[in-house]
């Protein structure tokens, strides 16, 4: 069996991290963080959606995105 694909490069994140915050960062900070992260998004992309289908666009635009940050 393959060994699974990495979702994103921790060793980065970490280092990012470290650079902001002059701190290290706990073993499994950096999966917690990603995790944060994806839910930003996906409720960041819920609201653009919901946005764009009340404006009656047909997909996700900038604009709707833009609008739900202000």
């Amino acid at each position: 069996m393959a060994p699974p694909k990495k979702l994103y490069p921790r060793s980065t994140i970490k280092r990012i991290i470290k650079a902001h915050s002059g701190r290290n960062v706990s073993k499994n900070a950096d999966i917690l963080i990603f995790l944060d992260y994806t839910l930003f998004l996906q409720h960041l992309i819920r609201e653009a959606s919901i946005e764009s289908k009340q404006r009656g666009e047909k997909g996700l635009s900038a604009r709707s995105v833009r609008k739900v940050t202000e």
